[in-house]
Order: C-alpha cells, then sequence, then structure tokens
C-alpha cells in the first residue's frame, strides 16, 4: 500500500474520532448540524425529506398486536476499532454477495423502526469517502437485513430503507441487531453508490459473533466498530469507494 500524505492521516483521525462522539458533542464541534446533501443526478436519488416515508403494511405481512419492548442492553465503555482506510485505491470496502432478500425500491428512511419491531436498538454511522479519503455528499446507501428472529420480510419492507450522505458525506441508520439467519453470522446488507458511480454491494459484521468463525463469506475486513450505550449500541463503519 503506497504511504498516505500527512493531511489524509488527520482528516481520517478526526472522522474516526468524531464517530465515537456523542451526536451533541459532535453537532458542537462542527459548529451546527451539517447542511443537506446535494440533489443527486438521476430522480431516483431524490434529497431526503424532513419527513421519510414510511413502508406501507402489506396483507400478507404478520400483525403484532403485543410488541415487546425494544431491549436495551447495559452501558458499558469499549473503545472503538479503526474501520478500513482510504488513501488507496486498493482500500475500497470489498464487495459481497447480495444474497438472495434484495428488495428494489426500498422506502426513503434513515430509521427502520416502526410499530410491531422488536429487538436491540442500534445506531450505525459513518462516512462514505473517497478513495482520496475526500468524503462524498449525496452518496446512496441502502440497508436491508433479518429481523431479531432471523427472518427476512420478502412482502413489504420492513427493515428495508434507503438515504442519502449529507454535505460532510456523513450517514446515520437507526434499526434494530440483526437476528441469525440459519447458516449465517450475524449482518447487515448494504448497498453504496457515489453519484453516477458505481454500485457496491456488500455485508457490514460485528465482532465478537462465534459463527463469524464458521460463516463461509464472513471477511474481518467488514467489522464494524459496536459499543455498548444506554438504549442498545452504537455501531461505526466507513464506506470507501471509487468515483465516477
Amino acid at each position: 500500500m503506497r504511504k498516505r500524505n500527512h493531511l489524509a492521516l488527520t482528516r481520517r483521525r478526526f472522522l474516526r474520532a468524531a464517530l465515537a462522539m456523542p451526536a451533541p458533542f459532535l453537532i458542537a464541534a462542527c459548529g451546527g448540524p451539517p447542511a443537506s446533501a446535494p440533489t443527486p443526478g438521476t430522480p431516483a436519488q431524490a434529497q431526503p425529506t424532513s419527513a421519510p416515508p414510511q413502508a406501507s403494511p402489506t396483507p400478507n405481512q404478520p400483525v403484532v398486536t403485543e410488541p415487546t419492548p425494544l431491549q436495551p442492553l447495559p452501558t458499558q465503555a469499549q473503545a472503538l476499532l479503526p474501520t478500513p482506510a482510504c488513501g488507496d485505491a486498493d482500500d475500497v470496502t470489498l464487495p459481497q454477495t447480495e444474497g438472495p432478500f434484495f428488495t428494489p425500491d426500498s422506502p426513503q428512511r434513515a430509521s427502520l423502526l416502526e410499530p410491531g419491531i422488536t429487538g436491540t436498538r442500534i445506531v450505525v454511522s459513518g462516512y462514505l469517502l473517497a478513495t482520496d479519503c475526500q468524503p462524498v455528499p449525496g452518496a446512496l446507501v441502502d440497508f436491508w437485513h433479518a429481523d431479531d428472529g432471523g427472518v427476512y420480510d420478502n412482502v413489504g419492507y420492513r427493515l428495508r430503507g434507503h438515504q442519502f450522505t449529507d454535505a460532510s458525506g456523513r450517514y446515520t441508520l437507526e434499526t434494530i441487531v440483526p437476528g441469525l439467519y440459519p447458516g449465517r453470522t450475524r449482518h447487515f446488507h448494504v448497498k453504496v453508490q457515489a453519484p453516477n458511480g458505481p454500485i457496491l454491494t456488500t455485508q457490514l459484521y460485528f465482532p465478537g459473533e462465534p459463527d463469524n468463525d464458521t460463516d463461509s463469506i464472513f471477511n474481518p475486513a467488514l467489522l464494524m466498530s459496536v459499543q455498548e450505550a444506554e438504549e442498545g449500541r452504537v455501531a461505526a463503519f466507513d464506506f470507501v469507494v471509487e468515483r465516477a
């Protein structure tokens, strides 16, 4: 790998530190909330709205009449591990299989929580960076995953949604920790795309999972940094992609 310049490393350290900071402190340190991301060039990549649309229930979707509360985990301070570096074309985030359960045209939303969703809350955040370590605003980030029982919704859009990075290249997803799908370790599916750039399809993993050792496609380069919080967990991962 080629030697990274001092500026890229300094920016990289700042981004990692920012991810570990609580949201109020991060906003204060940056002088206020980031500006809205620029509108991407295609109709499918519209600007996020202040009230993202929610998924509509479908006739075949199971109804939970008495959902159990989301289960917070105890607070425990843990250091965030570094996510993959940028600064070289070889540092592009690794692709992985899409899997059998991708559904196109997911709703645009940053929170996948809705009535009937149970499990442990988790907030995943990070930056979309180009190989030169510069943030990519207005980039597509599309997540989907199993529920806390390891089941995917293949009828509607439960636990599915896309968003666009803000002016600083940052994304934030609020959802639950996915359950174990048979034969797989715990994971998120995701597609990311810089405006007019190639689509990267990959998966994100949780550290310390026993099934990481037996999952045939698990890759430690795709581990998120995860720590406990008062109401669940927080995780961080930076994607590195090629521009158009």
